[in-house]
Formats: structure tokens, C-alpha cells, sequence
């Protein structure tokens, strides 16, 4: 290639070469065609021209280029998009879904493989530029602006979910042996129990008379409840806490640590962390409201015990980032409705709202608020959800309406225009409340997901600005609304003004003018709580 156009689409052929076609103004040239080992410089070569790079999957890509040294600044990922273009109501009128739409449909992110450099299972028969041309024509048909914007970023998100896995969480296993050593005693043969939570599985045995129990087995543990008098239905923890019984305090105690001996104990540091760092598999979209989840090690659920093995390396801080009360916020915005937007720009929400005089206290309007949003229309809930509906009038209808529309069985959507599963059969009454209550937290939940993904994407871009390739701040953990940047300590606090100044152009692009379309004319805040820290335990 004598130049680079707008875009580079990439192929894997079936010979295992790869095929990348320059795209530019309608206009396309003959592709080059190098071997995989050959791809990265290639990449490396044309990325100084900063094309969009056009490609299948991201998960398919761009670990190997990372691996290789090898960083793209933008991306389209037409696996992402596909499922974004195929469920959007926003994308109107009769769109070709072409000859290969099942097979996109079918097609899955692919597990991280250091063994290759690039994954040559895919699906070679696809054809990039053809469905590349098909999401361009869906766009156009939108009847919304934010489609575009939300492309963009999932497409971005793709990139720093591979960028996560591969800068990798800082993790002190010493630190993490330490702390489980703490809680439950030294580590034990395998198969055995801590010396710790064998005392405590004596102390429930004896409360309950069972020297036999395994409290570990859940049949086991509720027979002997039973027989010791407890009316109990399940062992699950909001239900022990009710009961008035000497073997609450040891039981409760034991679940709790055992729920960490097997979530982030001694064997799943073993398995997952490598060379002082933690490195989970992202899944962007994971989830139908656009909630990322993960494979491998639970990273979205890092316990707050075990954060304290979280420790910055020599010369770096940490800093951590958190949006607080995003949820409300973004249903201030999205809903354009303005006494909940100033009661947002008082810093705490809630507190906010008992300034307005629209309740007493901060744990009424809470209470308010979250009834809303997830559907708790009864009792004090219900109460304070009618209350607060006089004052807030246009968030509560907002989400009413969302509620109603999956009552009926219809797709709601999120501010951007990501659309909610169809219900699979027809809707019992029953049913159908059942539904709204997941419609109505979708549109919020999924906004949320929308604004934290912008938030990431030019987050990621700001960092990069600020160092060179040896001394840079890297992007090693995001968590649905909190984000945890290593930096070098020369630049914390440029991180920290890139993070806070990545959050304020993601609320503008959302909120600000509002997308095309949109009636918004009230912005909304969405304050950072942003914090330097040698552990991510000292962030909490």
C-alpha cells in the first residue's frame, strides 16, 4: 500500500494469510496480502496514518497484535455492531440483513490464546467488507443520531477490554497469602478445611447438635436448622439473619468465608494470576443492557478482603475512579427532566432531593429513587415512589412507560438506541409485570452502561496522550462505573485530570445538547470520586 485511506479491512484467508483491503471514499484498492506473523508490521506501519481498522472481532485481532507490540487507536468490530444494528428500533424500515446474517449472529468472541499469534479457526467464508457495507447502510436508515456514537464506542470498548487483559491487574500474591492466611489460617492440604473455618464449622455443629454436619452441604445444613427449631425455608444469608439462635453469628461468619476460600482463595490465585499480574477476559456487551462481564477469575467481583493484594508497582499509584450515583443521574438525563437534574448538581442526589423538600430524609428519597428504577411499587417503596413521581414527574413517567411497554411485549430501548430482547412467548399477566420490571431497569441500567463505555473510551485515548511506550498510564480494571488506572507517579496527576475530564465530555456527548432527535435541554452532572492509592483496598 502507497497510502492509507479512511479504513483497513482485514481478512484471514484460508491458506491462514491475511488479506487487508484500504478503504477510502467508496473507493477500494487490491488488497495485500501477508502472512500472520507478518500482519503486525504491517499494522504498525499503517496506524501512523490512523485508519479505522475494520475487522470480524476484536478478540480475534488484537491480542496478538498487543502481544506483538502493537497498538490501533480505532476499530470497528462488525461481530459487536452486528448484534447492536440486528436488536436497535432504531434502525427503521425494511434493512438487508445479507446472505451471511445467521452466520454473524452465530459468531462468539474467542478465548485469549498465547499459543498463536492470530486465531485462524474464524470464520474465513465471512466477508468483512460486505457486512462492513450493510452497518453503514443500518446507519443511515437510523432514525436516531446516538446509534453512531454508540457504535463508536462499543467498538473502542472492544479495544480496552483486550488492552485490560493484556496490561494485566497488578496482584501481590504474597500480599493475598497474607490476607487469607488473616482470615482463615495458614493454607491447608488439599482438600481440608482452614484451621479457621473448621473452628467455626465446630462452633455450627454444636449450636445445632449435629456433629455429623458438613455445613458446606446446603440439604444438610437445612435439616439440621430444622431440627433444632428453626422455621426456615433456604440457608441464604438475608434469611439467617432473622433468626434468633446462638448458631447464627459462627454460620454467618463460615459462609462468608467460605464464599472466599472459593472464589479468590488459594487455588484461584493459582490459576489466575502470572507474573504479579491478574488477567481476566473481558466480554463487552456481555450482558443485554450493555453491561460488560468476564471469564476467568470473576473480575468483575474482586472481593474487598483480597483488594488489599492490589498493590501499584515501584514509582506508580493507582488511581480509582468511581461515578457516583450513575443510575438516577443518567434517568435525570435521559428523561430530560430538570428538578431531578439540579437535585443531581448538589453533589449527593439524595440529599438533593430532601433540599427540594420532595422528602424528609436521604434515605427516603434513596429508597424512592431505587423503587423506580427496579420496580418496588409496594409498601414504604410504593409510597415513596408516589411521592417523589409529583416532584420528578418526567424520570418517573419515563420509566412507567418503559415498564408499560414490556408489559405488552414490546422492545424498549436504551438513550442511545440499544434495544431490549423480545420477549420469547407470549406474556401471561403474571408474566408480563415480570417483564416490565426488566424493562423498566433496562433503559437505566443500559444508559448507565452507555455513558461508562464513553467514559472508557476517551479515558483510554487521554492516557495514551500523556506518556511514552515505556512510561505510560494503563487502563488495568473497569468495574460498570469505577475504573482503575496505574500510573506512573509523574503523571498522576494529569490522570487524574484526563479521568475527570473523560467523565465530563462523556455526559456532554450523552446529556449536554442531547443526540439528534433528542429534547433534552438539561444537562446533568455525573461527579467522579477519584482517589490516588498505593492498594486499591485504601480507594475504599
Amino acid at each position: 500500500m502507497r497510502h492509507v485511506g479512511d479504513a483497513v479491512v482485514l481478512r484471514m484467508l484460508p491458506d491462514g494469510t491475511v488479506a487487508a483491503r484500504e478503504v477510502s471514499d467508496g473507493e477500494q484498492t487490491t488488497p495485500t496480502v501477508v502472512a500472520a506473523a507478518e500482519l503486525p508490521g504491517l499494522v504498525r506501519h499503517l496506524e501512523a496514518h490512523r485508519p479505522r481498522w475494520v475487522w470480524d472481532c476484536t478478540t480475534r485481532w488484537y491480542p496478538g497484535l498487543l502481544r506483538a507490540g502493537v497498538r490501533v487507536e480505532r476499530c470497528w468490530d462488525l461481530r459487536l455492531v452486528h448484534a447492536l444494528l440486528r436488536d436497535s428500533p432504531l434502525v427503521d424500515g425494511p434493512v438487508d440483513r445479507g446472505a451471511e446474517a445467521e452466520a454473524w449472529d452465530e459468531l462468539r468472541p474467542v478465548a485469549a490464546d498465547d499459543a498463536a499469534l492470530f486465531d485462524d479457526s474464524g470464520p474465513s467464508h465471512l466477508d468483512p467488507l460486505a457486512e462492513w457495507r450493510r452497518q453503514r447502510a443500518c446507519l443511515d436508515a437510523a432514525t436516531h443520531g446516538g446509534l453512531r456514537l454508540l457504535v463508536s464506542a462499543e467498538s473502542s470498548g472492544a479495544l480496552v477490554a483486550a488492552e485490560l487483559t493484556h496490561a494485566g491487574l497488578p496482584w501481590r500474591a504474597d500480599v493475598h497469602d497474607a490476607v487469607l492466611t488473616g482470615l482463615l489460617g495458614p493454607r491447608p492440604p488439599h482438600g481440608q478445611r482452614p484451621a479457621h473455618l473448621e473452628h467455626l464449622a465446630g462452633q455450627v455443629r454444636d449450636a445445632l447438635d449435629a456433629p455429623a454436619l458438613n455445613p458446606d452441604s446446603q440439604p444438610a445444613l437445612l435439616a439440621a436448622l430444622r431440627s433444632a427449631g428453626l422455621d426456615v425455608a433456604d440457608t441464604r444469608t438475608h434469611t439467617l439473619e432473622r433468626l434468633d439462635h446462638r448458631v447464627v453469628p459462627p454460620l454467618l461468619e463460615y459462609k462468608g468465608l467460605a464464599r472466599l476460600l472459593s472464589t479468590n482463595g488459594w487455588q484461584w490465585s493459582d490459576t489466575w494470576v502470572r507474573g504479579g499480574r491478574f488477567r481476566p477476559e473481558y466480554l463487552v456487551a456481555g450482558v443485554v443492557t450493555g453491561r460488560w462481564a468476564s471469564r476467568g477469575g470473576g473480575a468483575l467481583t474482586v472481593p474487598a478482603p483480597v483488594r488489599q493484594a492490589v498493590v501499584a508497582d515501584g514509582g506508580h499509584r493507582f488511581v480509582v475512579a468511581d461515578a457516583a450515583q450513575l443510575e438516577p443521574r443518567v434517568l435525570a438525563g435521559m428523561s430530560g427532566d430538570t428538578a431531578m437534574a439540579a437535585a443531581a448538581r448538589a453533589g449527593d442526589l439524595y440529599e438533593g432531593m430532601v433540599a427540594a423538600g420532595a422528602v424528609a430524609t436521604r434515605a427516603e428519597a434513596k429508597l424512592g429513587v431505587l423503587g423506580a428504577m427496579y420496580g418496588g411499587t409496594r409498601g414504604e417503596s410504593g409510597r415513596m415512589v408516589r411521592r417523589l413521581a409529583v416532584r420528578y414527574p418526567r424520570a418517573f413517567a419515563f420509566v412507567e412507560a418503559a415498564a408499560r411497554a414490556g408489559e405488552r411485549g414490546e422492545v424498549v430501548r436504551t438513550f442511545l438506541g440499544r434495544g431490549s430482547p423480545a420477549p420469547r412467548a407470549e406474556l401471561t399477566e403474571e408474566a408480563g409485570r415480570a417483564w416490565g420490571r426488566f424493562t423498566r431497569n433496562f433503559v437505566v441500567q443500559g444508559t448507565a452502561a452507555e455513558w461508562a463505555l464513553v467514559w472508557l473510551a476517551l479515558l483510554r485515548n487521554r492516557l495514551w496522550r500523556l506518556g511514552d511506550d515505556g512510561d505510560r498510564a494503563e487502563l488495568v480494571m473497569f468495574l460498570h462505573d469505577e475504573v482503575l488506572v496505574h500510573a506512573p507517579e509523574r503523571l498522576v496527576d494529569e490522570t487524574v485530570r484526563a479521568t475527570r475530564e473523560a467523565a465530563d465530555e462523556a455526559t456532554r456527548l450523552l446529556f449536554g445538547a442531547g443526540p439528534t432527535g433528542s429534547d433534552i435541554d438539561s444537562p446533568v452532572d455525573v461527579p467522579l470520586d477519584v482517589r490516588v492509592v498505593r492498594s486499591w483496598a485504601d480507594a475504599q
